[in-house]
């Protein structure tokens, strides 16, 4: 599935992933390949996905994410370095 990772500031990242773990507001969860589509808030935290290379990881500070037809669209509040 394609993953994308934004801030008001700049794309954060862009790529495939198979599997990606975001902090929702009820709870983190998983989001796979095929997964139903889905629009949550999301809290302060890591968003952690898996590329072909590494498990990789963002700090955000918030937002929302879009899950629908394998696209995933993280609109993140900010990130933290």
């Amino acid at each position: 599935m394609y993953l994308e990772i934004i801030t008001p500031e700049k794309k954060v990242f862009e790529g495939e992933v198979s599997i990606a773990t975001f902090p929702g507001s009820d709870g983190s969860f998983q989001v796979l390949k095929d997964h139903a589509p889905l629009v949550s808030l999301l809290k302060d935290g890591q968003v952690i996905y898996k590329t072909s290379e590494a498990t990789q990881q963002v700090t955000i500070t918030g937002g929302v994410v879009e899950v629908l037809k394998n696209k995933v669209i993280v609109l993140a509040d900010g990130i933290v370095y």
